[in-house]
Formats: structure tokens, C-alpha cells, sequence
């Protein structure tokens, strides 16, 4: 990990429940929290501990964004997984082995910003500051809350399908592991989403890192941009996007080598090196052919290329960013080049960009008929003259829409754009259309077969 070296802690692993009625533990040594958290050089190497928990395929750095890129219309999943296989085709079981470690990772890493958030504070080293701690527990705050965020977006029905936000979404686990086993319930997708606004809001107060490769102030607010305008709350969506453009260090990076290096476009990004993404489901291998070392699983879909067709001379599908390789079906096909290290796995992912911060303000302007920042259409053709495309005089929803899409494609944000504008995930034209509307059951991913069979609390998603 660049910058970021993974020490060794106490810093558990949860599973939430393992399939022998014990929790899944997992110490990577037999320390105390009295000793992991007794100075502020151990306790830092717990708060990079999680980071690097961060950097697995199943949490920050593949499988899961990959998973819903092709569970919508960007990406023709051509790969041999049996499980990745049961999603694109909207015939998932509840014990599909590739959704597993996707709860079981998050629920890991939430365990150990918990971890962090219940015992720095209580670190006896009289060096070891209040702001140094505060500092840290808000990154762990930031981290929480982005779990919990990107698990609620996939195990339960969404804002735009039930706008009380009172359907089931997921548990919130808010204290570590230490010994005790609780079976909690899952949560309402308001609880979970109230709770992620706290957290981050804390964020906000506590934190004084400016890396950008750890939580910030900017990460935090931009967490909340997002989480606002999932649930409709558009002069806070625009506010904090606002807050995130007009902050130091910050801007439109002027062309899209900010792939995989330090840019001003970033707002929050891991910094990958060899193995910290290790596995056959990282970003880097799912999306590249297979004579560039990776799975070739992830190619462009027709839809894709269909929309970028309409307006020819679109940089984000010229050959700076796309390359001809070979795909799992053994034919030429077309690839991103947001992620090119196939082999090697060090690809960086883009948690939070800026372009996504222009484009939250143009969105949550434009429903609330506000101006806050620029106007909607100035905002949209930010991104649309960086791609190489003339500027549009207006804008619809329709157009923010389309232009998301064409930024953020292979980036993990579509499934959740159509949900929001209460779209099927797959257009007519596509297979299986007809069970990927908004309120189809396969939509929603099932809780993990082992964890109800554990959990006696636990309710499995409709369908399952």
C-alpha cells in the first residue's frame, strides 16, 4: 500500500456469524486492545490496519462496484464464476459465495473502525493528544459510515422504491467485537442512513488529516453529498457538493491521466501497490482482457457503446481511456482503461471524485430550481468539455443523467442512479430486462444464507 503499511494488530475480523455458531475470529496476533491502543504509534498502526482491510477486492478495490456495473447496462459480463454468472442473470441464490465475503470484508472493516472509535480515546500515553485522537476516531467514523453506506445501497430496497425509508436494510454494528455475541437486527434503510449522516457529520468536526489517500474534511462532505442526494435532500446535496469543490487542493483535473496518480480530481482514493488488491476479483483483473494478465470478464456492453456512438469524439471512449483486448470468451472485445494492471493489481480506486461533486450540485440544483455554486448546465458542461464535447445551452435530468453515466461507468455508481430515477438496470434491448426493474426481488442482493442461519434476528430478503 503506498504510504500506508499494514502492521499487525488485534484488530478483529467479523464475519457477522460463522457457520459453526461462533464468531468468525480472526487475530492477526494475540495483543490487547490495553496494548494496540496504549500509544499513539500503535494505535496508528491500527488506524492503518484498517485502511489496508480497506484495499481487499471484496471491500474498496473491485468485486462489488465490478457486480453492479454488470448487474445494469455497462458491462457484458462474460466471465466463467458460476456466482458472478447468477447476478448478471438475475438468478442469484442466498448462498452465492461471491456476495458472502462482500458482507463478511465490510463487516470486517466496520469492526475495526469500531475498534478505533471505542478505544483510542481511552489510550493512556499522555503524548498522545486529543486532536491526534480525535483525528483518528473521525477517520474511523468516515470509514464506517462508508461500509455501512455501500452495503445499505445493495441488501435492501431503496429511497426511490419506498420513500419513508422504513423497508429493511441492514444491521448497524456500532460497538467491536470483544468477546460477547449479539445477533442484531437489520436496520431500516432511514436508521442506517440517519446513522451514516452522524457519523460523517462527526467526520467533519474531528478530522485534521488532509491526505488524501485517508479520510478528510472533503471526504467526508463529499460522502454526504452523495448520501443527501440519495435521499432527495437537494439544497444539502448541493451545499456539501459546493463544500467540496470550493476546498483547497481540489479541482477538475484538466484531462483524465488522474488514473492511478495523485491529481487534483481525488477526493478520497486508496493508493494501491502490488497485493494490497490481491484476488481474481479486483478492479484491475475484471476489468482487463485476458492478454493483459486479467480475466477479460468485463468488457463494454453494446448499450454502452450505443450511447457514446451518439455523440462522436467522446474522450472517456477513445483510446486514451478504452483499449481492444481479449475477452473470458476469447474474442476482441472493447475495455476500459481506468484500471490497466491487470497483472498486477495496483490500480487505484476512485472512491470520490470532483467531477461527481459537479455533477451531485447540477442534479440537486436543478430539482430544487437553486443555483447554488453555478447553474446546473454550467456544472454539466464542466465534464462534458473535458471529454471533448461542445456545451450544451440547457439541461434535463435526463442529460445529468446520461452524462453521469458516461463519467462514472466502471466506477460502481450506475446501479444506483437508475434506482434513484426508478429505472430498470437493464434497458429492453438487454437479457433480462423484465426482472430488472426497480421493485424486482433478484435486484436486491440476498443476505448471506450462513449469516440467517446463525443470526436468528436476521430477515432474508424477498425472493430468497
Amino acid at each position: 500500500m503506498k504510504k500506508i503499511k499494514f502492521i499487525s494488530t488485534l484488530l478483529i475480523g467479523l464475519s457477522l456469524f460463522s457457520c459453526d455458531n461462533s464468531l468468525d475470529l480472526e487475530p492477526e496476533d494475540s495483543l490487547t486492545p490495553s496494548v494496540v491502543f496504549s500509544n499513539e504509534a500503535l494505535s496508528n498502526s491500527a488506524l492503518n490496519g484498517m485502511y489496508s482491510s480497506c484495499q481487499s477486492s471484496d471491500a474498496l478495490s473491485g468485486t462489488l462496484d465490478a457486480i453492479t456495473e454488470w448487474q445494469t447496462d455497462n458491462v457484458n459480463f462474460v466471465g466463467s464464476f458460476p456466482t458472478f454468472q447468477e447476478i448478471r442473470d438475475y438468478s442469484t441464490l442466498s448462498d452465492n459465495t461471491s456476495i458472502t465475503p462482500l458482507w463478511t470484508t465490510h463487516y470486517r472493516v466496520i469492526n475495526q473502525a469500531n475498534m478505533i472509535i471505542k478505544f483510542v480515546p481511552l489510550s493512556p500515553d499522555v503524548n498522545f493528544s486529543n486532536a491526534a485522537k480525535d483525528d483518528m476516531v473521525g477517520q474511523a467514523k468516515f470509514i464506517r459510515a462508508l461500509m455501512h453506506f455501500r452495503l445499505s445501497n445493495v441488501f435492501g430496497v431503496q429511497f426511490a422504491q419506498n420513500p419513508s425509508g422504513d423497508g429493511l436494510s441492514v444491521p448497524l454494528v456500532l460497538a467491536p467485537f470483544e468477546g460477547t455475541i449479539t445477533y442484531p437486527n437489520r436496520s431500516t434503510l432511514l436508521q442506517v442512513y440517519n446513522q451514516i449522516e452522524d457519523d460523517l457529520l462527526d467526520a467533519t468536526i474531528l478530522i485534521t488529516n488532509t491526505t488524501k489517500s485517508k479520510a478528510t474534511v472533503a471526504a467526508a462532505k463529499g460522502l454526504l453529498a452523495r448520501l443527501y442526494l440519495y435521499q432527495g435532500r437537494w439544497s444539502e446535496a448541493a451545499n456539501m457538493a459546493n463544500d467540496v469543490i470550493n476546498t483547497s487542493g481540489i479541482s477538475l483535473a484538466a484531462n483524465y491521466a488522474f488514473y492511478n496518480a495523485n491529481s487534483t480530481e481525488h477526493v478520497f482514493q486508496l493508493l494501491n501497490i502490488a497485493g494490497d488488491a490481491a484476488g481474481a476479483q479486483s478492479y484491475s483483473n475484471l476489468f482487463n482482457g485476458t492478454n493483459f494478465g486479467a480475466r477479460g470478464d468485463c468488457p463494454f456492453s453494446q448499450d454502452l457503446r450505443n450511447l457514446f456512438a451518439l455523440e462522436p469524439g467522446d474522450i472517456r471512449i477513445s483510446a486514451t481511456l478504452t483499449r481492444n483486448g481479449t475477452s473470458a470468451a476469447g474474442v476482441t472485445d472493447l475495455f476500459t482503461r481506468k484500471y490497466p494492471n491487470g497483472t498486477t493489481n495496483v490500480d487505484d480506486p476512485n472512491v470520490i471524485r470532483v467531477s461527481e461533486m459537479f455533477l451531485i450540485r447540477a442534479e440537486a440544483n436543478l430539482r430544487n430550481g437553486s443555483t447554488i455554486g453555478a447553474t446546473p448546465v454550467a456544472d454539466v458542461n464542466r465534464t462534458r468539455n473535458r471529454a471533448g464535447l461542445t456545451s450544451l445551452v440547457s439541461v434535463t435530468l435526463d442529460d445529468i443523467l446520461v452524462e453521469r453515466r458516461k463519467e462514472f461507468c466502471f466506477e460502481g455508481l450506475r446501479r444506483m442512479d437508475l434506482l434513484r430515477f426508478n429505472l430498470p438496470l437493464r434497458s429492453a434491448s438487454l437479457p433480462n430486462s423484465a426482472v430488472s426493474t426497480p421493485t424486482s426481488p433478484k435486484v436486491i442482493f440476498p443476505i448471506p444464507q450462513r449469516e440467517i442461519d446463525i443470526n436468528p434476528n436476521l430477515i432474508q430478503n424477498s425472493g430468497y
